[in-house]
């Protein structure tokens, strides 16, 4: 059983100065002399449960939700005040109560990006973006339900909430309260600055890592509020894809997330320190490449602001989104220019983010909650551009192991040199660190469950080689329609209608062997076993991983930090 945390978010700015910057943001309000009157008598607090299941009382105020098939929808819930103004880059604040009943049928605004035709959002971006969904079952009141809250990928530069694919009806459908949360991204989310610095020196505030911050924030709101809409503080699963799942292992070793969720998920999140080398918040003995202040004062001097002081942090506060976004995104995520200016993710400041996850896992230092994690078979890789032939792609494993690369990586000799080496760097980012920390977990003694994703969709077979990066995500969510229209067909469907119930059975128990399909073992490193979703729809239980030999090779590499991304050395 977890702890309960009350002590919600850093309280250092004025509350009547967050009431007026909060107020500018409240949707229109509505109440009623009845539901007046039923409020007053619980205080407006946490702990009532209304006739209405399309009503709620969090510990700010009343909440009106919207319900449809069987589920209630409650979009665009504040679980912190707007960080806009004074309040940009500085620890999520509390938001300001409301009376009467908030109106939150649909979604406010996802976090500042870049927001092109492709994005998938469903609003505009914003900097006051900082808003959180749950979907519940319309009979859950008085449940106890366990509860899912999810966190985005998108390179920790696009990404949100509204995005159809994100939908949790189907969760709710299988008796799970599920909560979306926004966070801060790019530059707004993971930025550093001597003038930030120095600002905080005397409050102590938390630096640096404000995505992170955010999604801290909203696992204390969930903490404080869940309840009343039916499910179980105690019995949180926190999951998250990509940068999401990156996030998930940060928060499973950070100190400052203890006690705020009981199991955890992690798609295609790396483990390792190669996917995005943790930045150090000043420069320091450990500092790889600029620091992150470092790489803030780059940013700054580009907009004319030298310095440390209060002038500095003004002026850059004073800068427009626009500017601060200055056309970050996952097209510009590598340039020289922001890589010179932009952390990429984490930044280790010693407070949120102790150290590298990988680092904290070996010493011991994490959460010892049940694990679910896995990969794509065609998923995400760093490969490196420009080879001509195989044995310059081997040449990575030493002299001494090209044959046994060329045996793992291409057994019929047939494959070309990009094939090659983008199965490498497949290997070297998410399989062999997916296995990395499941051999750590189940060394602790921690229940811990590996699965790889194969499945293509039907109507897409001709023109993907594979299960690419994040295509998992419409069939652990059951919205597949929202990815690929009217083109789903049945075994599609039965593909999803598996994941969704492995998902929700772990988290209802720890284990997702409860979900009346093929029995799902724990890995064991001995057998180095996994659960597939095969190419042919059906699941199968591998042991050893397909994949045993090519990440054999790979591990040593990793263990010793040899294949970090080259952009970031």
């Amino acid at each position: 059983m977890i702890a309960r945390r009350h002590n919600v978010l850093e309280k250092t700015e004025p509350r009547a100065v967050l009431k007026q910057d909060a107020s500018r943001h409240l949707p229109k309000l509505f109440v009623s002399s009845t539901l007046a009157v039923m409020l007053a008598a619980c205080g407006g607090g946490g702990s009532a449960v209304t006739s209405d299941p399309t009503i709620a009382v969090t510990a700010d105020g009343a909440v009106k939700g919207s319900a449809s098939d069987g589920v209630v929808a409650f979009k665009g819930i504040p679980f912190a005040a707007p960080p806009v103004g004074a309040l940009r880059w500085r620890p999520p604040q509390p938001v300001t109560a409301w009376s009467g009943v908030r109106q939150t049928t649909s979604f406010v605004h996802d976090c500042m990006q870049t927001s092109g035709a492709n994005s998938g959002l469903t609003v505009t971006p914003s900097e006051d973006c900082l808003y959180l969904n749950v979907w519940r079952p319309q009979n859950s009141n008085g449940k106890n339900l366990p509860v899912m809250v999810w966190i985005y990928g998108g390179a920790y530069v696009t990404g949100g909430t509204s995005m159809p694919t994100y939908d949790g009806t189907q969760f709710a459908n299988q008796g799970v309260v599920i909560v979306t949360m926004n966070y801060r991204l790019g530059r707004f989310g993971f930025f550093a600055h001597p003038a930030l610095t120095a600002a905080a020196a005397q409050s102590g505030e938390t630096l640096a890592n404000y995505g992170y911050m955010d999604q801290i924030a909203a696992l204390k709101w969930v903490q404080r509020n869940i309840a009343n809409f039916g499910g179980d503080p105690t019995n949180v699963t926190l999951f998250g894809e990509s940068a999401g799942g990156e996030a998930v292992h940060n928060l499973l070793t950070s100190p400052q997330a203890t006690g705020l969720f009981a199991k955890a998920i992690i798609e295609s999140g790396n483990g390792r320190v190669n996917q995005y080398y943790g930045r150090t918040l000043s420069r320091n003995a450990k500092t790889v490449g600029d620091s992150a202040e470092e790489q803030g004062s780059a940013f700054a001097t580009g907009y004319g602001i030298a310095g440390s002081d209060a002038s500095s942090l003004q002026a850059l506060r004073a800068l427009s989104a626009s500017q601060v976004l200055d056309g970050l995104d996952t097209s510009t995520l590598n340039s020289a220019h922001s890589l010179a200016t932009f952390s990429g993710s984490s930044i280790i400041d010693g407070k949120l983010v102790v150290d590298e996850p990988e680092n904290q896992y070996k010493a011991g230092q994490f959460a010892k909650v049940p694990l679910l994690l896995g990969v794509n078979n065609a998923d995400l890789g760093f490969a490196t551009r420009g080879l001509t032939t195989k044995e310059q792609a081997y040449a990575i494993f030493g002299p001494q192991n090209l044959g046994a690369a060329a045996a793992a990586f291409d057994p019929t000799g047939t494959a070309s040199v990009s094939t090659v080496e983008n199965q490498i760097a497949r290997v070297i980012t998410m399989d062999e660190p997916a296995r990395f920390v499941a051999r750590t977990f189940i060394a602790q003694g921690v229940p811990t469950y590996l699965y790889r994703f194969s499945y293509v969709a039907q109507s897409i077979r001709s023109k993907v080689s594979g299960a690419t990066h994040a295509a998992e995500i419409p069939y652990v969510f059951d919205t597949l329609p929202a990815t690929y229209g009217a083109a789903v067909t049945s075994q599609d469907e039965q593909v999803a209608h598996s994941m969704i119930a492995y998902w929700t059975a772990f988290a209802r128990t720890g284990s997702p062997s409860g979900a009346g399909l093929t029995a799902w073992p724990r890995y064991d490193a001995g057998l180095d076993n996994q659960l597939e979703f095969t190419s042919a729809g059906t699941l199968q239980i591998n042991q050893p991983n397909p994949l045993k030999a090519q990440i054999d090779l790979v591990e040593p590499l990793n263990d010793a930090n040899q294949t970090v991304n080259r952009q970031y050395q």
